[in-house]
C-alpha cells in the first residue's frame, strides 16, 4: 500500500520552475513548468448548468456560493497512464434536477467527492471537486460552532446556532480590470503546468495542477475564480506590472548557442526573482487539513497563519507521496477577512469568555463588544449587552 503523503508545512513549487513573466496593464502571470510530467493524475474542467449552488456538507449544515465549474480528478495507483489522457473525466454537464420547476441553483453533495462508477478501476479512481470552495468552506467554518459555556452574555442563537450563517464577500474574476484581456492573449508555454498570478504587484492566486494539457484546458478557468476585494483597488490604482528587463553583453555572445544559453540564465533569474515576490505564500508555514486520500496523493486544504503584517492565504493542493506539488489552487484574504477570523480565534482560544479575551487584547469588555458587533457578529450578542456596551463605548 502506498505510503500517504505528509501533511504540507509550507507551500512549495516542488517539480517545477517558474520562467518569465508575461505582463498586461496591472496583470502579471508567472508561468510554472514541468520538466517531466507524470500521467497518473489528470484534472479537466465539468461547467455547471446552475452556477449558484447549495452544497451539503453532512451534519445539517450546507455552503451556498457562486460555483460555476467543478474540477474532475482521475489517477491510478500503480503509475500507468489515465486513460485518454484526461479527455474521458468531464463528461457531461452537471443537470439540475430543479430546472424543469425554474430553479436557477444547483445542488450538489461535498465539496469533494468521489464518482464510482462501475468495477472499471479508470472508472471508480475519480474525484469530483469544487475548486477554492474547499478552502473557503475549511475557512468559514473555523470556530463555527456555538460557545461550549454558556456564557449570559450571549445571545440565545450563538448558544443554539453558534456562527450559523457565516459569510464572506468575494469578487469575480471579471471584476478585475485586465484579467480576462490578459488571460486570453498571454501565450502558453511548452510544459506550462501552473501560473503565479499578480495583480497591481499582489499575489493574488496560484494556480498548478499535474499536466500541461490539463493546463492549457483549464487557464481561462482563472477567470470563473472568486477573489479578495483590495485586488480591485490594486489593479485600479497601484499602476501597470512592470516587466523585467535584461541586458545581454555582447562580447560573450559569439554564436547561436550562446545566445541560448544566456537566455536560459536571463529566463532562470527572472523566475527566481518571482518566486520571491510570492514569499508572503510560498515557503511560508501553513497549518494544512487532509481532506481525500487518493492512492498515492493526498488532497489537503491549507492556512498561513493569520499575521495582518503579512500576506495570508487559504488554499488546497494535492500532494504525491514523494511531497511533488500536482495541484494548487489558493486565494489571497482581505485584511477584513484576516481580522474577523483573529478575533474569531481568540475569542475560541479564551473559552469565548469576554473578559479574558479582553484581557489577551488588552482592550476593555465593552470595547471589546463594539468590536465584535463592528465585525459583522453583534448577533453572537445578547441584545441587551451590546446595546449597553455600545452606550458606554460611544
Amino acid at each position: 500500500m502506498a505510503k500517504a503523503p505528509a501533511l504540507l508545512r509550507s507551500l512549495s513549487l516542488r517539480g517545477l520552475s517558474a520562467t518569465h513573466a508575461q505582463v498586461f496593464a496591472g496583470v502579471r502571470l508567472v508561468p510554472l513548468l514541468r520538466d517531466a510530467p507524470r500521467d497518473d493524475l489528470r484534472i479537466a474542467g465539468r461547467k455547471h448548468e446552475d452556477a449558484w449552488s447549495i452544497v451539503n456538507l453532512g451534519d445539517g449544515r450546507a455552503y451556498c456560493s457562486y460555483v460555476p465549474h467543478a474540477l474532475v480528478i482521475g489517477w491510478t495507483e500503480d503509475g500507468s497512464p489515465v486513460a485518454s489522457y484526461g479527455a474521458a473525466l468531464a463528461g457531461p454537464e452537471v443537470r439540475n434536477p430543479l430546472s424543469k420547476w425554474g430553479c436557477g441553483v444547483q445542488l450538489l453533495h461535498r465539496m469533494a467527492r468521489r464518482e464510482a462508477r462501475g468495477e472499471d478501476p479508470a472508472e471508480r479512481n475519480r474525484l469530483r471537486l469544487l475548486p477554492l470552495h474547499l478552502a473557503m468552506e475549511g475557512f468559514l467554518a473555523l470556530h463555527f460552532n456555538a460557545p461550549e459555556i454558556a456564557w449570559s452574555e450571549y445571545s440565545r442563537r450563538a448558544i443554539s446556532r453558534g456562527l450559523d450563517p457565516r459569510t464572506e464577500m468575494s469578487l469575480s474574476g471579471r471584476a478585475i480590470p485586465s484579467l480576462e484581456d490578459a488571460l486570453r492573449v498571454f501565450e502558453i508555454h511548452e510544459g506550462q503546468c501552473g501560473v503565479l498570478l499578480f495583480v497591481g504587484e499582489l499575489l493574488a492566486s496560484v494556480f498548478v495542477v499535474s499536466h500541461p494539457d490539463d493546463y492549457r484546458a483549464l487557464h481561462r478557468t482563472l477567470i470563473e475564480d472568486f477573489y479578495e476585494q483590495t485586488l480591485l483597488y490594486a489593479a485600479r490604482h497601484n499602476g501597470d506590472s512592470q516587466a523585467l528587463e535584461h541586458t545581454f553583453d555582447a562580447a560573450r555572445i559569439g554564436s547561436l548557442d550562446d545566445l541560448r544559453a544566456a537566455l536560459g540564465r536571463a529566463r532562470a533569474e527572472a523566475g527566481a526573482l518571482h518566486v520571491d515576490t510570492a514569499a508572503g505564500l510560498l515557503g511560508r508555514p501553513i497549518a494544512a487539513e487532509r481532506v481525500y486520500r487518493a492512492g498515492p496523493f493526498s488532497l489537503q486544504r491549507f492556512m498561513t497563519e493569520l499575521d495582518p503584517a503579512l500576506d495570508n492565504h487559504i488554499g488546497e493542493a494535492i500532494v504525491r507521496e514523494d511531497g511533488a506539488l500536482e495541484y494548487a489552487k489558493t486565494y489571497r484574504l482581505a485584511a477584513g477577512q484576516v481580522r474577523r477570523a483573529r478575533l474569531l480565534q481568540q475569542l475560541a482560544a479564551h473559552g469565548w469568555n469576554l473578559d479574558a479575551t479582553a484581557a489577551a487584547l488588552r482592550t476593555t469588555r465593552d470595547q471589546l463588544i463594539r468590536r465584535i458587533d463592528g465585525e459583522g457578529f453583534g448577533y453572537l450578542i445578547a441584545e441587551h449587552v451590546l446595546k449597553a456596551a455600545l452606550k458606554r463605548t460611544k
